[in-house]
């Protein structure tokens, strides 16, 4: 099958072509013909396999079907939300991309940076607007935007969306959207709350899956180091000897551990920079750029702040830390191998992340090869239940102790008394 089979108009199709899109993706192939019927659309499909383009290219041709006669102000036609800044601008430009050769008008909103750019564009008007739930509301709240001439809503990444905390946000944006509507509803999982969720927000919607979330892309290869939890950063060191290592997306569990490799990889002459939600939206916007440059060699992310990072081509994806969720394992490693390239995801397993890994191979049905040729190899072994318990106590104890002689040290709200919040 070809784009070409799937009745889109001329403009979309130049467009497809300067980009090099010849064969839809499995979820493009089955999506776009639904949606150009206007019918709802409940589609599960996992990262990487194209699904931005399978609602972005048919509400593009809805638009400029029914808005390319018109010379007046451009109206809000198509409200997509999405849970991270970093996703809606891929989103964003990837809309770009698609109707360059059309007169259709878009903008992406999000928190993070101030609203005055973003506020002149939307007074300008837009017809397909992206945007974070946070500072969609806000801009209603404010009067300066209004969504009742929406006809095209769509809620991407449902699943990461709850994770985060936004469902109140999508409740309140439920109740002022127009009745009337076409929906689209994607999540890489479907879990009870997110089929509970569409179901009050699609009306007898096509269901589409693809990619289920324990599948994982058979272009990928998988490899796994065992060591010890003090030999991590010597044994990542080691792993980027090999050259052919040119662009690594690098996950970590957390923003300050993200920060800690990134200082260590520095200090080795390995230029990276980390990317999570305690970055500024500049600092996150010129690493991503950088990375895909070439100008870094590794970008450090969290989970979160991951989504919306899509990089043509990108071939490594190394797991610092291994995740305890074999669901987030599958959307981590692909972020390479997408569009049926290759990718290499190499995973760094301390000892009570073993298990973790039982719990991904036992999800995605296969096993990860083991590289036996590792200066660092894992000697010791996981904790007792009794060992962890204790850890943990003395853990809690150490912190509470921390933040009392700050307390009476006079410290701020981080870093001792110099500066306070940030």
């Amino acid at each position: 099958m070809t784009f070409e089979d799937l009745n889109l108009i001329n403009p979309i199709l130049k467009a497809l072509k300067d980009k090099n899109y010849t064969e839809p993706t499995e979820i493009q192939a089955e999506a776009i013909p639904v949606i150009l019927k206007r019918r709802d659309v409940l589609g599960s499909a996992q990262t990487g396999t194209g699904k931005t383009a399978a609602f972005a290219i048919p509400i593009i041709q809805l638009i400029h079907q029914i808005e390319k006669e018109k010379n007046h102000k451009p109206t809000l036609r198509s409200l997509i939300v999405t849970p991270t800044r970093e996703l809606a601008i891929q989103i964003d430009e990837n809309i770009r991309d698609y109707s360059k050769y059309t007169n259709l008008k878009h903008a992406v909103i999000f928190g993070g940076v101030k609203q005055g750019k973003q506020v002149e564009q939307l007074k300008r008007g837009v017809h397909v607007l992206t945007a974070t739930p946070g500072r969609l509301l806000d801009l209603i709240s404010q009067g300066l935007l209004s969504i009742d001439t929406v006809k095209l809503f769509v809620l991407d990444e449902a699943d990461r969306m709850l994770d985060m905390g936004f469902i109140n946000d999508i409740r309140k944006l439920l109740k002022l959207l127009p009745e009337k509507r076409q929906s689209l509803f994607f999540s890489a999982t479907m879990p009870d709350n997110i089929v509970k969720l569409s179901a009050n927000i699609l009306k007898n919607p096509v269901k589409i899956e693809v990619a289920p979330v324990s599948s994982t892309a058979e272009t990928i290869q998988q490899y796994l180091y065992y060591t010890n939890k003090s030999d991590k950063k010597s044994l990542l060191i080691h792993i980027l000897k090999d050259r052919d290592l040119e662009q690594v997306l690098l996950f970590s569990r957390t923003k300050h551990g993200a920060d800690r490799i990134v200082r260590d990889l520095m200090k080795k002459r390995v230029e990276a920079a980390a990317i999570h939600g305690d970055k500024s939206q500049g600092q996150r916007q010129k690493a991503l750029k950088n990375f895909k440059d070439g100008r870094l060699r590794v970008l450090v992310a969290t989970d979160i702040a991951a989504r919306g990072i899509d990089i043509d081509k990108l071939k490594y994806v190394i797991n610092f830390d291994v995740p305890n969720l074999p669901e987030t394992y599958v959307h981590r490693i692909g972020r390479s191998g997408r569009a049926k390239e290759e990718g290499i995801a190499i995973s760094i397993c301390e000892p009570e992340e073993n298990q973790f890994v039982r719990d991904i191979e036992k999800l995605t049905k296969t096993k990860i090869q083991i590289i036996k040729d590792n200066p660092f190899p894992q000697t010791e072994k996981p904790m007792t239940a009794a060992e962890k318990k204790e850890f943990n106590k003395e853990k809690a104890r150490r912190k509470q102790e921390f933040f009392k002689n700050r307390k009476a040290n006079g410290g701020g709200y981080r870093g001792g008394g110099r500066g306070g919040r940030r």
